[in-house]
């Protein structure tokens, strides 16, 4: 080994701790590197591979109901590949040991098993035969009840309850994110798909020579908004409710928002990481070749070159660097196949690995390197350009002036003026050490308000907003008296009947398919909220908008909006938006029922209700729903809430503990490496002290005081940072699908600060137990 390779070793034994703090903070770059991008890869490159093997769709609609004779038309237009024309029925479910009733998607099997679209995964058994009352069952809903091929199960379908047998267990890329009626996550108990042969659907809905729904492939580059005008064109008469894109499928716009996230994570958080790294990484390296310069004018007066100098300290921050790749590599593996499984309990797909590519550890590595010797660049050009001559001398002693004078100066002890005098002398390195602990304190912050923001939405969506205990589709539309039939069900409490009409909102060339929702001036089950999360009641005319609606629509309170109502073709009216309000979920855009029904023209319809129960009566009411034919399907909201709930709080614990560990980490590694960077820069003032007779907590003053103040002052503006960080993340998370209100309690903020200062003075204490065992002998010695 070289002699400079044995110093090298040496230096890195001597520091190990140091090293150590940096190397972790590195680590948690490169750990958070490999996480997301691995995660993101695995996810995407499962979901293309599922999507392109079994045939996804790209372009899906719906009718009341079309005759089959339509399939010529649509395979004739332009751009279009395959296409399949499918029975689409919502059923209720009664399974064995469930006291609830589950909700059912019923699709039609094509008549081949290799269907042109959406093609099906054959996990287990067989497909379903004709008239024999068999059925394929999603996975996700067959494990959460234990269903095997050979199983049974009852269903009711239009009006008639139906005991089916399983023969197959599939999975389709149209539910690889599984969401039943009334629900924010999946709950494979309560919803399922099931799949019955085309023969048995048109019998039992009286569809023969129909169909209600359907999908279609399409060709690489076709125009898809070309090839939906013209569906909708030829569905219109038959109660066609508009075509949409696969960004827009319920299913995939969730898988689709997660890859979204993980980019996010990929772009923001390593960046942070790297930044700490490099700066600690130039604290120690600048430290070191200060200490080192009569060291390094020897090795340069002996006949080693300025270049083999500024290798062997670059060899020390590759070392460094290499020790926080290795680290963060295989955290960062650990917690990606983590991760996959938990992808894995959300999204149904017939495999997910957690994806390790070689390049990717290549780019978490060079990352890391340059980021590391980026950090270490100016202290390395510093031994480039130090002659020998002037390295062997001491170095020209600091010069300090005056910047605290007069009646404050007094008011300090001369060891308090010593401790900020040090500080004001060095600002920038003072600046960074406080922008580097204030990381700490925002990425905690960035965590914590996750529980403020979650509980906000909960309480507003669940308890001010949607306050019902379920919700009943009917099967079609019900005249008026459809409420009173609702109110005999056992344990109802109240009923509030609502309507719900698909439509087409168009403002100039900007246009959105929504549905708009009655809510009565009397309704205390569903409450509109203004901005400011107060109830409002719709007014008597016009449309409420959502915020997130009139951003998409470019619309304002007093402006008009074209409506087209999609199942009464030619049915358009112009309509004044009265106002605009909150919404956390979905597109919101609501009216009072007589307004809705004056502007279809079709006389008082409903389509649905929602119900209060009473919760000791809960068994009674779902035996009631699953024996009543009128019912579609049902939302249950007081299960929602729970299992809402229940994922949401396991899943922000998780997020918890990752962040408040990188957290630590952090906030060790400058806290600490700051300390010890001090201690050696004065540990002859230090000792000085000593031997004038002050005690170690005296002396301990001088230094624990500078990290106190950098701390300090690290709190507000790593507050100011995670406040921003926080704001990111609703930006990242908002769309169509569900929004998260920016709240930070003030809590958040102590938390925060709290568990950061705590970690400062358990790294502060080690420090402080060096002091006291300061050599004096040694460190006291006068250089020649």
């Amino acid at each position: 080994m070289a002699v400079l390779d044995r110093k090298l070793v040496r230096d890195l034994r001597r520091m190990w701790i140091q090293v150590l703090a940096v190397a972790l903070v590195m680590a948690c770059g490169v750990a958070t590197i490999v996480l997301s991008i691995g995660a993101y890869r695995s996810l995407e490159e499962t979901r293309s591979a599922f999507y392109d093997r079994y045939r996804f769709a790209t372009v899906f609609a719906h009718a009341t109901r079309a005759p089959l004779s339509l399939k010529a038309d649509f395979a004739g237009l332009d751009g279009v590949a395959a296409l399949d024309l499918r029975i689409s029925r919502t059923a209720i479910l009664d399974m064995e040991g469930m006291r609830e009733p589950a909700s059912a998607t019923v699709l039609s099997l094509p008549a081949s098993v290799e269907g042109p679209v959406n093609r099906l995964y054959l996990r287990a058994g067989r497909w379903p035969e004709a008239e024999s009352d068999e059925a394929a069952v999603l996975a996700s809903f067959a494990e959460a009840h234990a269903l095997v091929p050979g199983g049974h199960f009852a269903a009711i379908l239009n009006g008639r309850k139906r005991r089916l047998t399983v023969t197959a267990i599939v999975l389709s890329p149209e539910f690889v994110y599984a969401l039943g009626p009334g629900d924010m996550v999946p709950e494979a108990r309560r919803f399922g798909v099931i799949y019955l042969p085309r023969d048995d659907l048109e019998g039992l809905f009286g569809m023969q020579g129909a169909f209600n729904d359907l999908v279609l492939r399409t060709q690489r580059n076709a125009q898809l908004p070309e090839i939906i005008d013209r569906i909708d064109d030829l569905l219109a008469p038959y109660g066609g409710t508009g075509g949409i894109e696969r960004k827009d499928q319920t299913s995939h716009a969730f898988l689709d928002n997660e890859l979204v996230q993980l980019r996010a994570m990929a772009t923001v958080i390593p960046p942070v990481f790297l930044f700490v790294s490099a700066f600690l990484v130039n604290m120690i390296l600048a430290r070191l070749i200060a200490l080192e310069r009569e060291q390094i004018g020897l090795m340069k007066a002996v006949g080693y070159g300025a270049p083999a100098v500024a290798w062997h300290y670059a060899k020390m921050t590759l070392a460094i660097g290499l020790a926080g790749i290795v680290i963060g590599g295989v955290a960062g593996t650990l917690m990606g196949r983590g991760l996959t499984r938990l992808y894995g309990e959300f999204f149904s797909f017939p495999f997910l690995v957690f994806r390790q590519s070689a390049d990717l550890y290549v780019v978490s590595a060079a990352v890391s390197g340059v980021a590391a010797l980026g950090g270490g660049a100016q202290a390395i050009w510093s031994v480039l350009r130090l002659p020998p001559a002037v390295a062997m001398q001491p170095p020209a002693p600091t010069v300090y002036r005056r910047v605290i004078g007069g009646r404050l100066s007094r008011m300090m002890s001369q060891l308090a003026l010593m401790a900020l005098r040090h500080l004001l002398r060095w600002p920038l390195r003072s600046g960074l050490t406080t922008l580097g602990t204030s990381f700490a304190t925002a990425l905690l912050v960035t965590a914590l308000f996750s529980f403020d923001s979650v509980a906000n939405m909960v309480e507003n969506v669940f308890f001010r907003t949607e306050r019902q205990d379920a919700t009943l589709i009917y099967s079609g539309e019900r005249t008026g008296t459809s409420a009173g039939e609702v109110a005999r069900l056992p344990g109802v409490l109240r009923v509030e009947s609502f309507r719900a009409a698909p439509v087409t909102l168009t403002n100039g060339h900007r246009q959105r398919r929504l549905v708009i929702a009655t809510v009565a001036p009397d309704a205390d089950l569903v409450r509109v909220l203004d901005r400011g999360l107060n109830p409002v009641v719709p007014p008597p005319t016009g449309l409420t908008l959502s915020e997130r609606v009139a951003s998409i629509l470019h619309l304002s309170v007093g402006d008009l909006v074209q409506a087209d109502f999609l199942e009464y073709p030619g049915r358009t009216v112009a309509l004044p938006v009265v106002s605009v309000v909150q919404s956390y979920v979905g597109l919101a855009v609501f009216m009072a029922p007589d307004a809705l029904d004056r502007a279809i023209g079709m006389g008082p319809r409903r389509t649905g209700a929602r119900v209060a129960l009473d919760h000791t009566r809960l068994g009674d009411f779902y035996a009631a729903v699953k024996s009543t034919p009128a019912i579609g399907s049902v939302a249950l909201q007081i299960e929602a809430r729970r299992k809402f709930k229940e994922t949401i709080e396991r899943n922000i614990a998780i997020m918890t503990t990752v962040y408040v560990s990188l957290a630590v980490i952090i906030t060790f590694g400058v806290v600490y490496n700051s300390a010890r960077i001090h201690l050696s820069e004065r540990a002859r003032d230090l000792a000085s002290l000593k031997v004038l007779g002050f005690t170690n907590g005296e002396v301990s003053t001088v230094l624990l005081l500078e990290l106190a103040i950098i701390v300090l002052l690290a709190q507000p503006l790593g507050w100011a940072l995670g406040s921003g960080f926080a704001w990111s993340v609703v930006c990242g998370f908002e769309s169509d699908l569900f929004r998260i209100p920016f709240v930070i309690d003030r809590s958040t903020f102590a938390i925060a600060s709290l568990v950061v200062l705590l970690i400062a003075a358990l790294s502060a204490l080690v420090v402080r137990l060096r002091i006291d065992r300061l050599d004096l002998v040694r460190v006291l010695k006068t250089r020649d």
